[in-house]
């Protein structure tokens, strides 16, 4: 009997060590979260709000469109000179949480802000995501650096820092929860940072709304009855998705290596760049493709847009990264979407707007490869009437996505199929030069 009380004694005591130690988990991390929430937050609302400055600015003073190839110079000399390993951007996020022996560097912060209002002033055709991610991060790096943060929760913080950076951009706090756990690597998620990338997001968000800081929304209108036919259609559109997201990866990469091959100078590869966009806008008579391309966006679920519209932006933006031009992909690829998806809706007999929110989702996931955070923010964006629809698209768009994205230094935790053999620990990039 009494060994029996003993052995009830100890697992208690050990039962109470394991709730104490937790406790002191969920606080350690709920009061650093939060911190890196507002220092990501406040610096999403100071972004955004200059980002609508400088296209407001671009709208109103349209000739500000010439001065994009000096624009692109101007931000490469910056980063040729002072910017160092900051020119790798996402990327180098990626290989300090993968156990790297680099700093993300406080300079990331400013200079990939000031890089990517001034694309947007002259013109460029780029996102926003990248930017709140750096600075998210390299924030949170200096927060780590001040507070002495283990290499263990060094990995955690920074995944807190994508978190809270996607989180308020976008408005989409529990999609920002999953980007930063789900981007690691492809086909694994890092739950041991749940908790701090929740907060972090959460936060985040509250700040930047606090801010002043409003998102657009839109509305998908009528979701269909859930069929056999709807769901072959929804699938048939989600693979055309999966293979443009493979499209603008792959083309991205290519425009990157020949541009870097051809022009060394990284000032003058900008310059003729920025050329090559305003020769495409006269040549298309039209400036719907400069910028986040947000009129687009609203058009195609309001009104209606030309059948390419997406390939249009598809180039104007790979032309724009891959010369150089500081910005992300996320908002063009959401643009892309959309519009691919409003284009293709009367060839399957399905609503535009409908297909234009599906696309808008499936084509991101098939270029960052992060099938859960899309599906989230499918449902932050749109409501949860659609939600199989959403998950298929996803999946699908993910599939046929293959081994490819955005994002080189993302690794491949799990091949996307079982016949794929890779070495372990394999990023896509080193793949795509094994290739």
């Amino acid at each position: 009997m009494r060994l029996r009380i003993r052995k009830w004694i100890a697992v208690l005591a050990a039962d109470s060590r394991l709730h104490i130690n937790i406790v002191k988990y969920i606080v350690q991390w709920t009061l650093i979260g939060s911190v890196v929430g507002l220092l990501a937050g406040s610096a999403s609302a100071l972004f955004l709000y200059s980002l609508d400055a400088a296209t407001e600015a671009r709208m109103n003073f349209p000739w500000l469109l010439y001065f994009l190839p000096l624009g692109g110079a101007l931000v490469s000399w910056v980063y040729w000179k002072y910017g160092k390993s900051s020119s790798k951007g996402n990327n180098l996020i990626l290989e300090q949480m993968h156990q790297g022996s680099e700093t993300v560097p406080f300079r990331m912060a400013p200079l990939v802000l000031g890089g990517t209002v001034l694309t947007h002033l002259f013109g460029g055709s780029a996102g926003r995501e990248g930017t709140a991610v750096q600075m998210g991060a390299s924030l949170s790096e200096w927060l780590g650096k001040l507070i002495r943060i283990g290499p263990i929760d060094r990995k955690i913080l920074l995944m807190c820092g994508i978190s809270a950076g996607f989180g308020s951009v976008f408005g989409t706090p529990l999609a920002g929860t999953v980007f930063g756990l789900e981007i690691l690597a492809i086909g694994l998620v890092r739950y041991e940072a749940l908790l701090p990338c929740f907060i972090a997001s959460l936060v985040a968000n509250s700040v930047t709304t606090a801010w002043g800081i409003q998102h657009a929304h839109y509305a998908m209108g009528p979701v269909p009855e859930l069929s056999a036919g709807v769901l072959l259609k929804v699938t048939a559109a989600s693979i055309v998705f999966g293979l443009v997201s493979l499209c603008f990866s792959e083309l991205t990469h290519k425009l990157k290596q020949w541009f870097t091959n051809a022009i060394h100078n990284p000032i003058v590869k900008s310059f003729i760049g920025g050329c090559i966009i305003i020769i495409l806008t006269y040549a298309l008579g039209t400036r719907d493709y400069l910028g986040l391309g947000l009129p687009l966006l609203k058009d195609s679920f309001e009104e209606t847009v030309t059948p390419f519209a997406f390939l249009w932006k598809l180039i104007f933006t790979v032309i724009t990264l891959g010369t150089g031009f500081q910005g992300g992909e996320v908002t063009p690829l959401f643009v892309i979407g959309a519009t691919l998806g409003h284009a293709i809706g009367p060839i399957l007999g399905l609503y535009g707007p409908f297909l234009a929110a599906l696309g808008l989702i499936a084509v991101f996931c098939g270029a960052t490869n992060t099938p859960l955070a899309c599906f989230v923010l499918g449902i932050e964006l749109f409501g949860s009437e659609a939600a199989i629809y959403m998950l298929l698209a996803c999946i699908i768009s993910y599939l046929f996505s293959g081994h490819t994205g955005i994002y080189t230094s993302q690794r491949l935790g799990v091949p996307k199929n079982r016949s794929f053999d890779f070495p372990e620990n394999v990023t896509l990039g080193s793949l795509k030069r094994k290739k």
